[in-house]
Order: structure tokens, then sequence, then C-alpha cells
């Protein structure tokens, strides 16, 4: 245990200073970063990336263009590190959308860094622009997609159970609770899934998964498949026919708060 947390230590020395590089390379400031993937959700293998997920700002002038630029920062993977993030405009135009990944980035349980003058304007209108129909659409077709992409044969590439299941209890939990999803898988399953057998047949398998058992092709699991089955075809009844629009409002006086904030005021 104590190699694992030095392990883990170590790895989020080279985060931050890959996050440190990515602000000198790109003249940019970043306020929030965050981890996004199976390491976020709970359901992490030994040999899993780092995806990295965060959130940047220009300076002021950088606005000041009648030139479209580019308003992402992707690094390509390297030493299992998948780091990528999004500028402050492209995040608050999905946000306005109520974007699910965006919203679950905020919510993230592990943070590598967080200003937060910034990160509190963007969590605090969050309630304002959350969408639970725009959500479940988006949750929805994720599973829809891998369902049928992995699962609907007789064997299945097992490790993709998680990659349906958890868009399904994201359904789930904004069915219960009407607000945003939680990353963590297991706060998913046993707040949304009642059926004592269901949830020790789907915890089995995430023990396997995270003891870094090969969990490639194999053979359907019955209890999991079903349950997968009837959820898929009781949500797609529900399915909105379209996504909700709001106005921009408040997320245009955020945008300028940010940025006449952004660089040296911050470090």
């Amino acid at each position: 245990m104590i190699l694992k947390n030095r392990d883990m230590n170590d790895k989020k020395i080279t985060i931050c200073k890959a996050l440190k590089d990515i602000e000198t390379e790109f003249d940019v400031t970043i306020f929030y970063a965050c981890e996004s993937g199976s390491r976020a959700w709970g359901f992490e293998s030994i040999d899993s990336d780092y995806d990295v997920r965060f959130l940047y700002c220009h300076d002021p002038d950088w606005y000041l263009s009648v030139d479209d630029r580019r308003d992402v920062i992707e690094k390509p993977i390297n030493d299992s590190l998948d780091i990528n993030g999004w500028d402050i405009r492209k995040a608050l135009k999905l946000l306005l959308k109520s974007n699910p990944p965006l919203l679950e980035w905020l919510r993230s349980p592990i943070v590598y860094k967080e200003i937060e003058h910034p990160t509190m304007l963007f969590r605090n209108v969050i309630p304002k622009y959350y969408s639970p129909t725009n959500c479940i659409y988006h949750y929805l077709h994720m599973a829809q997609g891998n369902f049928r992409d992995y699962l609907q044969y007789e064997r299945v590439w097992t490790k993709k159970y998680f990659y349906v299941l958890r868009p399904i209890l994201a359904c789930r939990w904004i069915e219960r609770f009407d607000e945003p999803v939680p990353m963590e898988f297991g706060k998913l399953l046993t707040k949304t899934v009642d059926n004592a057998e269901l949830t020790r047949e789907i915890t089995t398998l995430l023990d396997r998964k995270k003891r870094a058992e090969e969990l490639d092709y194999g053979r359907r699991i019955p209890l999991i498949s079903n349950f997968i089955e009837s959820e898929l075809a009781r949500l797609k009844e529900k399915r909105p026919d379209k996504i909700e629009r709001k106005g921009c409002g408040e997320l245009n006086n955020i945008f300028r708060a940010i940025i006449k904030q952004c660089g040296n005021e911050w470090n």
C-alpha cells in the first residue's frame, strides 16, 4: 500500500509538471485540472491511463481577434498520460448545453489543480444551466452505442460492461435525484441499484477488473446483461425528443470576469 501511494504521488508530480509545461508552451493559465476517466470512476486497472482534463484561459487580448482560434489543447498520449483541455469560452458554451463530461469534471474526486475563484464561478452557476433532459439524452446515447458495439452477443467484451452500466446508472441517478451525476461508479451503484444479487454480481466483476484480471472476451453474464437490456428498453421509451436550449445570460459575465483576472493575478 505504501508503494502504491508513493507511485500515485510520483504520478501527481509528473502531471502537475506537465500542466505547468502546457501553460508555458501555450501561454495560458490553467485554473482547473482533474482526473476524468476510469481512475476517477473507480474501476481502473493497474495499467489504466491517467485521463487528465483541464480548463484554461488566455490573456484578454487573445480573444480580441477576427480570426477563429483553436479552443482546445491536446497532447499526445505519453507514458500512460492522456492530457487535454478546453478554453474557457468553449467550456462555457458547453455549460450552456449542460454538457455532462464538463459537469463531471467539476465534481471529480481527483483534482490536480484548482484556482478557487474561477472554478467557484463555474460551480455556482451549474444549477441554473443544469438540464436533466440533456444529460439523460447524452448518457442513454452512450449506453446504447457501447451496448451495440460490445455486449449484444453471446460472447462479449467483458470489461465493456462498465461502459454500459455507468451511463445507465447515471440515467437512474438523474431520475432519482434530479442533479448532476457523480463520477464515482461505487456511489452510482449504491444509490441507484436496489437488487442485492445484481449489486453483488457487479461488485464481483469490478473487483476482478481492479485486480487486473483478464477481462477480454467471454460469455455474457446473464444477470447483468438482462438488467442492461431491460433498462435500455425502459429508458428508450422515456428518451426526450430534443434537448433543451437556454440563453447565455450570466455566462457572458463569468467569461468577462475570468479573462480579466487571468494570468499574474492568480499566480
